[in-house]
């Protein structure tokens, strides 16, 4: 009870006293050792576990225990040897057994497991045993890395255990045939599998709707058997007449059948289903009678009348025009839409069909579509508004296929204001018919919003600077109204952003209540600008959040597969075995692994802890890349925000490869710095000059060739990514954030970290070659001292200027200054890691110096001038640190003064409730640019204390 309410002290004092008592009772033992582990004391509890399990203990209570402190501790491998030992004790426990066989598939062990399942068969002589133990051999030829032995051994034996039980009519269950399909499926044996999902096991299949007729279908495409395929859908299609899969299969199999000038033989029947269509005629003829079946229906179908749109289009893309009588596409829209114009879908449906509009047509279509919308205006000359939901639902449905078609696009800037107004004006008139919503319920007129949004974003990328102003003002007055709006609150997330402000985006994105997987598909709108713009902690938690998620991927996995064996569910284990691969390799997961590190050593490495221990405890090492770079899956969910653009404004193929291949080129460079800084520890050790085969031996050498391996891989990346960035490369505005690249080598971070690691070379060579005949070294390393200050100085003048800055009573921020600043912090503490190196290389040699000067007694040693080079380096990195903090109090202080109650939005356009929420949005942004420079200033202030503390 005490485990269960979290009570652990109690719960290890309970089992204190009962082991006083009994002391060889095995169950307290382990109760115990979860409260140990519980209260973060891992090691105590570990070797409790480890004392109980040597005695192999055999009573349920314990393995249970025990079970669940290996799970807690993550070592699921150790259950299995748990499991082992008390099989072999109790060699007849059915119990015992099938927990081996689920131990082992938590840790994915598919030849051991396939031993497991016999083993059980043989005791217990039950179906789902034997068919775990097949299930096991499949799983064993989806991971193999060679295909043919997956294709030559495993199946083949999964096959023919499977026939076995066919031969003995021992098959009972639908799983079992689901196994058999599999298996003939993964052997390409289409035509046995056909046989079977016919036959008399076919039967069973009846879990799912139309499940036998899938597989079949599946099967026929397989096997190129067209007149099948098209005889089988047009059955289905004569059942169902709105089943969209199979007007799709059907269109397919009658084109195939004409290309192949396919005709039905004479005397016997069509094909195995029944009668085929295979020509034009048919099939037109086949949708016409859908479309009059339809109109008898007690509901109205949208398929038969979307299915002749398809007709349509297939029949131009073979240069077919109007030969076959099929009617107007623009009429056709035109009559879908009086049917269907008030449901929500009719825009995604007629979306995929207007290219069959010729462009000359556009605006003629929606003045006619605007005609049969039934709108009343109050008076003369104002706005005709809808009376009802549902002429409101059409009114919308017209406008967003106006934005669709281009037509907002092409307005001058004067009538996309008035066209701004017009649906602001509907929107709130639309409110009206939403009072009685829920909270968590949508407006009916919320894309309204949206829309004039979307138009005056258009008016902010063409120069309008006061747009985007507008943009914040109405996205938050429609998530006032609509406080569950998702695209509304995404939509913030992007502007703020864009706009250098980070502070609102935290409670917007926790506001979305993102679940499970959306952590990889809309986390990169947290992570991509928390840390880049100054925002150290929510960076932190932002990191914090995601890699919860991927990590506990790997146990909440084992669990579903072991689910799907328990209940048969045997197809959807590759699924998931599939799902947790793809999200091992994540893109975003790499990303927030990397950056994660990053952070954390940046705040705290030599401030609260060593740059070796806070390495030790992340263990890290320069030898080891553990980023599957061959295998990085993108699984960012670029379409999350809604849009209406135009094809060719639209996100395409070719921005998703672009962006894919420009995150992983940043990632590897920041993976390669990650790498570089863990390096510098190891090199650390006292050497002893000039023995160079003693430090082979110490293995320290190797680790300067490590480092020096990986600066020749960064700068082939940056190399690259410097000839991508030149590409120069425009994203939709809602289309994936550009990387941090750009400003990385702009601003010089990228030369400055560059050179510090090649500074740390230098400083080894030093330090093997000794002081003595080294002039030319040191010389070198002066040099690059002198460099390096230069740089950083340079650096700093880049993050000069106001962040945001009030012109002709237009506001206006300057986002690149903020993450030029947090470049700058991190390239200043990468060079005080590397200063710290340099100082514990220089500070032995120095007291040596004393003790020779000691010995001789006289008066002066010469000291060599890379002494006097590296104080004045760390004297002028002192001066320069406080130069930029004094910056960013100038900074605060002008922040804080700030008073944009005074700015007179000159746009007369704003309502009185708009300037409201403009007071709202400005207040935000100036916030969080005050709170990003108060974090860089508290961690610069930090650093400063680590530099004077660096005077040999």
């Amino acid at each position: 009870d005490y485990l269960d309410n979290g009570n652990n002290k109690m719960a290890i004092q309970q089992a204190d006293k009962l082991l006083k008592k009994h002391k060889d009772l095995h169950c307290a033992k382990v109760l115990k050792a979860i409260g140990l582990q519980r209260a973060g004391k891992q090691d105590e509890a570990y070797a409790l576990a480890q004392e109980v399990a040597a005695l192999e203990p055999t009573d349920d209570n314990s393995l249970q225990a025990l079970t669940i402190l290996y799970r807690e501790m993550h070592r699921p491998e150790l259950v299995t040897k748990l499991y082992e030992a008390a099989v072999k004790k109790v060699p007849n426990s059915e119990e015992y057994h099938s927990h081996l066989f689920m131990a082992y598939a938590r840790v994915g062990e598919y030849k051991k497991m396939q031993q497991a399942g016999m083993a059980l068969y043989k005791i217990v002589p039950k179906n789902p045993y034997y068919f775990w133990s097949v299930m096991s051999l499949i799983m064993q030829s989806i991971s193999a890395q060679d295909e043919n032995l997956s294709k030559t051994m495993f199946l083949p034996l999964a096959e023919r255990m499977v026939e076995k039980m066919v031969k003995e009519d021992k098959i009972e269950a639908e799983a079992e045939v689901e196994l058999y399909y599999m298996i003939l499926e993964r052997l390409e044996k289409y035509k046995e599998a056909l046989d079977v999902v016919r036959g008399k096991l076919g039967e069973k299949l009846t879990s799912e709707l139309q499940s036998r007729e899938n597989k079949c279908m599946a099967m026929y495409k397989k096997l190129c058997r067209w007149p099948e395929c098209n005889a089988l859908s047009r059955r289905l299609l004569l059942k169902n007449s709105d089943d969209w899969q199979f007007y799709i299969t059907y269109f397919d199999s009658v084109f195939q059948l004409i290309d192949e000038s396919w005709t039905p033989p004479l005397e016997e029947e069509h094909s195995l289903e029944g009668e085929v269509h295979y020509t034009v005629e048919q099939a037109v003829k086949f949708i016409e009678e859908r479309i009059s079946e339809e109109s008898k229906s007690s509901r109205p179908l949208r398929g038969p009348y979307l299915a002749k749109l398809e007709l349509i289009r297939r029949l131009r893309h073979r240069g077919c025009n109007d030969e076959y009588k099929l009617g107007d596409p623009e009429e056709l829209m035109f009559q879908y839409f009086k049917k269907f114009g008030d449901k929500p879908c009719c825009l995604t449906d007629l979306k995929v069909f207007v290219d069959l509009l010729p462009a000359s047509q556009y605006t003629k279509f929606i003045s006619q579509l605007l005609e049969v919308i039934p709108l009343s205006a109050a008076a003369e000359g104002d706005i005709a508004l809808p009376a009802d939901i549902k002429a409101l639902q059409q009114h919308l449905c017209v406008v967003q296929l106006s934005r669709l078609l281009g037509i907002y696009h092409a307005m001058e800037k004067k009538q996309k204001l008035t066209v701004v107004r017009e649906l602001m004006l509907r929107y709130r008139h639309g409110l009206e018919f939403g009072k009685s919503c829920l909270k968590t319920e949508l407006q009916f007129s919320d894309y309204y919003c949206l829309l004039a949004v979307h138009l005056l974003l258009d008016l902010w990328l063409e120069g309008e600077e006061t747009a985007v102003w507008q943009c914040l003002t109405l996205l938050e007055e429609g998530l006032s109204h609509s406080p569950s709006n998702a695209q509304f609150k995404l939509l913030l997330i992007r502007i703020y952003c864009r706009l250098g402000a980070f502070e609102p985006v935290g409670e917007l994105y926790s506001s979305l209540d993102a679940k499970h997987i959306q952590h990889d598909t809309i986390g990169y709108l947290l992570t991509r600008y928390a840390e880049s713009l100054g925002h150290y902690a929510a960076a932190s938690q932002a990191c914090n959040f995601a890699l919860r998620f991927f990590h506990s991927n790997q146990k909440d996995t084992s669990e579903y597969i072991i689910q799907a064996y328990k209940y048969g569910a045997f197809e959807k284990i590759p699924e998931f075995i599939a799902f947790r691969n793809r999200l091992n390799s994540s893109l975003h997961f790499a990303q927030v692994r990397t950056e994660r590190m990053l952070l954390d050593l940046l705040l705290e490495a030599n401030i609260s802890t060593s740059l070796e221990e806070s390495i030790k405890s992340m263990s890290l090492s320069p030898e080891e890349d553990d980023i599957p770079w061959k295998d990085l899956r993108d699984n960012r969910d670029l379409t999350v925000l809604f849009n209406w653009d135009p094809k060719d404004r639209d996100i395409s193929e070719e921005h998703r490869k672009l962006s894919l291949e420009e995150e992983t080129m940043w990632l590897r460079i920041r993976s390669l710095t990650l790498r570089l800084v863990s390096g510098l520890p190891t090199l650390s050790h006292t050497i002893q000059p000039k023995n160079s085969e003693k430090t082979a031996e110490n293995g320290v050498s190797s680790k300067i060739d490590t480092i020096r391996s990986l600066l020749q891989q960064l700068e082939v990346a940056v190399d690259s990514g410097k000839k991508f960035i030149e590409q120069k490369i425009q994203y939709p505005v809602l289309g994936p954030p550009p990387t941090r690249m750009a400003g990385f080598f702009s601003n010089g971070s990228c030369q400055c970290q560059t050179s510090l690691f090649y500074l740390v070379s230098d400083i080894y060579e030093l330090d093997t070659n000794g002081l003595e005949d080294s002039a030319e070294i040191q010389e070198r390393i002066g040099n690059s001292f002198k460099s390096l200050v230069e740089r950083l100085t340079d650096l700093f003048n880049k993050c000069k200027g106001d962040l945001i800055e009030v012109r002709d009573g237009i506001l206006k921020t300057h986002p690149n200054l903020l993450e030029n600043l947090v470049f700058f912090v991190e390239t200043i503490t990468i060079a005080l890691w590397v200063s710290s190196y340099c100082d514990s290389v220089l500070r032995p040699f120095k007291s040596n110096l004393q003790k020779k000067k000691k010995k001789k007694k006289e008066s002066t040693v010469a000291m060599p001038p890379v002494f006097t080079h590296f104080l004045d380096y760390v004297t002028e990195l002192q001066t320069l640190t406080s130069n930029v903090i004094d910056h960013i109090k100038g900074l605060e202080i002008f922040l804080t003064a700030l008073k944009l109650e005074e700015l007179s939005l000159k746009d007369t356009l704003l309502l009185q409730e708009e300037k409201k929420f403009t007071k709202t949005v400005q207040g935000k942004v100036q916030s969080s640019y005050h709170h990003s420079v108060q974090e860089i200033g508290e961690l610069l202030k930090k650093r400063l204390d680590t530099i004077k503390k660096l005077k040999i």
